[in-house]
């Protein structure tokens, strides 16, 4: 069944399938939800989102972000470090983040931690507190208050992040040789395209 669009009877307990088996086995007692002609799909998980609250809620906020993901099946978000004020860089942040989203989550929502200079200490916390993994830059993020990692920096986070078993995922452009390529000068992509070098 798992290789085709047919009729079946989605079997479910605690919260997990256990099984998709004929439309006609329904076990006996069990509650029954008939969707009729409607398609049953897995919920996506968007591993990278930017929901800017608190701080930059105009840019995108969680009622209005979470809203758009279940319009489109999306069920679950995870939150990139950077763009909130404060950035998710410890676990004080992270509880503002999270308390931030009371009562304006549509969907399930999860974060990122940040890695920046200066935040070693707070990352097995963080990482304890529940975030997912963590981000990391070696160029200016596009925020002043979340920084990036010099070459001695990130092997400090990385060995870091190894001995807590926890994912990194970095950001890695070479500052100079971005700095050093010419501006994007036109709203094209090649233009954007452009000023992002293979070498970087």
């Amino acid at each position: 069944m798992t290789d085709t669009i047919a009729p079946a009877a989605i079997h479910v307990r605690g919260g997990r399938i256990e099984q998709v088996a004929a439309w006609t086995d329904v076990p006996a007692g069990a509650r029954l939800d008939d969707v009729g002609e409607l398609a049953v799909l897995p919920g996506i998980v968007d591993t990278h989102v930017h929901l800017n609250e608190p701080g930059r809620t105009e840019w995108e906020g969680f009622a209005t972000a979470t809203m758009a993901a279940a319009a489109g099946g999306v069920t679950t978000l995870i939150d990139m470090p950077l763009n909130s004020v404060p950035p998710t860089t410890d676990t004080s942040a992270l509880a503002v983040k999270q308390a931030a989203t009371n009562g304006k989550r549509h969907v399930d929502v999860g974060f990122w931690g940040g890695a920046v200079p200066g935040n070693t200490a707070d990352l097995a916390a963080l990482y304890e507190a529940g975030v997912f993994g963590f981000k990391a830059f070696t160029l200016h993020s596009g925020v002043d208050e979340f920084g990036h990692l010099d070459h001695d920096q990130l092997a400090e986070v990385m060995h870091r992040l190894a001995d807590l078993d926890a994912m990194l995922i970095v950001h890695a452009e070479d500052a100079a040789t971005i700095a050093a390529a010419p501006p994007p000068v036109g709203p094209c992509y090649a233009d954007f395209l452009a000023s992002r070098p293979r070498a970087a």
